[in-house]
This record gives C-alpha cells, sequence and structure tokens, in this order.
C-alpha cells in the first residue's frame, strides 16, 4: 500500500517549483492560475525571492501547498495513494492529491489560513519550542504543571515533541524540560503558537470559510492531524480540519495508523525529505522516497 506524505510549513526553499514550471506546461498552467486567485505572483516569489520574502507566513503556506500540490498533479506515476496524510499546512495539500478539495478551493483556504494565522500571531505574541529525548507523558504533566498557556502541538515521533504557548509559558516548560533530563530544549524561530488555543481567533475565521466550501468524498482515505485516524467522510474531515489550528498535530499516532494499516511505501510530496525521516525512525525497513515529475 502506497501513502502520499505531504510537508508543512519550514520546508520552504528559494527557487521552489522553478523545475515544475519549466518542466510542465500544465504545472505552468497551475501557477498561472494561482498568481490570478491570490491575486499577487507568488511564483516571482517562489523561484526568485529572498529567504525573508518566503518566511511571510501569508507566502509560506501557499507556496509549500503550490509546489506539494501541483506535483502530485504532474509527478510520473501510475499509482493511485492508498492512503494520504500532511502535516499540519500538509492536510490540506493531501485533500487536493485525493479529490477531496478542487485545486482552487485548497489554496484559497490555504491562502486565508495563512492570512488569519498572521493575524492571530500579531494580536497576542507567542512562540513554540521543541523538546528531544522526553517521553510524551513526561512533557505533557510539565506543560500541565504550568500555570499558563503552553501544550503540546506537535508530536513528531517518539522522543520528539514540539510545544507551543505564550512566549513566558514556553520558556518555563522549556526550562523544566531540561530539568526533567531533555536531550535538547530549544525555542524555535516562529512567528506564533501555531496549534494552540492562542490560535482560536485564526481558527473562527477558518471555520467560516471550511464551511463555505464544498468538500468531495476522495478516492482514499486521509489520516488526520487531529486525530492520527483514516477518514473519508467529508463531514468529519470538515469538523477536523477546522479543529487542527487549535488541536497538537498527531503525526506519530498517524504513521502509527498508516504502518498498522498496512503502508509498505511512502512517497512525500513537495519539498524537503523530513516526513520520510521521522518514518524510517519509526520503521526501517519502509521504502520511502521523494516525489519526482
Amino acid at each position: 500500500m502506497i501513502a502520499y506524505l505531504f510537508p508543512g510549513q519550514g520546508a520552504q526553499y528559494v527557487g521552489m517549483g522553478k523545475e515544475l514550471y519549466d518542466n510542465s506546461s500544465k504545472a505552468k498552467d497551475l501557477f498561472h492560475k494561482a498568481n490570478h486567485i491570490l491575486k499577487f505572483n507568488i511564483t516571482d516569489i517562489m523561484f526568485a525571492g529572498t529567504e525573508e520574502d518566503l518566511k511571510q507566513t501569508k507566502v509560506t503556506q501557499p507556496a509549500i501547498f503550490l509546489h506539494s500540490v501541483i506535483l502530485a498533479k504532474t509527478m510520473n506515476n501510475e499509482f493511485k495513494p492508498d492512503m494520504v496524510a500532511g502535516h499540519s499546512l500538509g492536510e490540506f495539500s493531501a485533500l487536493v492529491a485525493n479529490g477531496t478539495l478542487s485545486f482552487e478551493d485548497g489554496l484559497r483556504l490555504v491562502a486565508k489560513r495563512a492570512e488569519a494565522m498572521q493575524k492571530a500571531c500579531e494580536t497576542e505574541p507567542s512562540t513554540m519550542a521543541a523538546i528531544l529525548g522526553l517521553e510524551d507523558d513526561v512533557v505533557e504533566n510539565i506543560c500541565k504543571s504550568i500555570d499558563d498557556v503552553v501544550i503540546p502541538a506537535n508530536y513528531n515521533s517518539p522522543g520528539q515533541l514540539v510545544i507551543s504557548g505564550t512566549i513566558s509559558g514556553v520558556e518555563k516548560a522549556v526550562e523544566k524540560c531540561k530539568d526533567a533530563g531533555a536531550k535538547r530544549a530549544v525555542m524555535l524561530k516562529v512567528g506564533g503558537a501555531f496549534h494552540s488555543p492562542l490560535m482560536e481567533p485564526a481558527r473562527i475565521e477558518l471555520a467560516e470559510a471550511i464551511n463555505n466550501t464544498s468538500f468531495n468524498l476522495g478516492i482514499c482515505p486521509v489520516y488526520q492531524n487531529v486525530t492520527g485516524q483514516p477518514v473519508k467522510d467529508p463531514e468529519i474531515i470538515k469538523t477536523n480540519l477546522i479543529s487542527q489550528l487549535t488541536s497538537p498535530v498527531r503525526w506519530t499516532q498517524t504513521m502509527q495508523n498508516m504502518l498498522a494499516d498496512g503502508v509498505t511505501e511512502v512517497i512525500e510530496v513537495g519539498p524537503g525529505k523530513v516526513l520520510q525521516g521521522l518514518f524510517k525512525k519509526l520503521d526501517r525497513q519502509l521504502v520511502t522516497r521523494s516525489a519526482t515529475l
């Protein structure tokens, strides 16, 4: 069984998508369509912008989405996925790849998500930190013990967790994690507390857009971040997608469930190789590769 995986924010790089644009007329058409939908030439920033330009949330999220989705639509692959999943933002790419969302609707939702998250970040300064080398329940209990907003945000793999919250809450948790024996506990250079209650204003804004968008029955299940479970029902997918902004990304559970359901090959569709690496930590025998044109 083949799984397509789609990366999230942080996988961007200058020049992303240029090879697709130059080598596929279908890709070129989709990039031009994206410029029109977004009302600015995102291709200029993706192909020739600076790292700073690409780091803006309103650019980063649509850029990664476009790279992933256009690659999925143009890649030389006679196989259809048996299952799909995406990390955070990548879940929107996965939903376009399996036919739940159209390309246009997916892009509009990602643009709305990026804009809403940017606003939430500016309203209340907040941050995230990576914790390595502690059991999940140890980190969970440390977060609970702090009288401030701080929660586990990304369960990336066993012993690798990202926490999210107010700056003071995350700083306190980092110190407690170090005291508890974490191999590493470092603040991340991010604009806000993604996947935490501090994203509630963004969740409300995105919920309206999602509820006004048509979701179809996809060709295969999507393993959603909020539960790590496979879903095909469009209404359940909507509900989970709305919850995603303020809930943890259960990527460890997603991978474990895919393995239990018989995945034999993982194809990472989009920039970077992070998700392949996380899968390899769980199962060294698994076939993993990056998608190519």
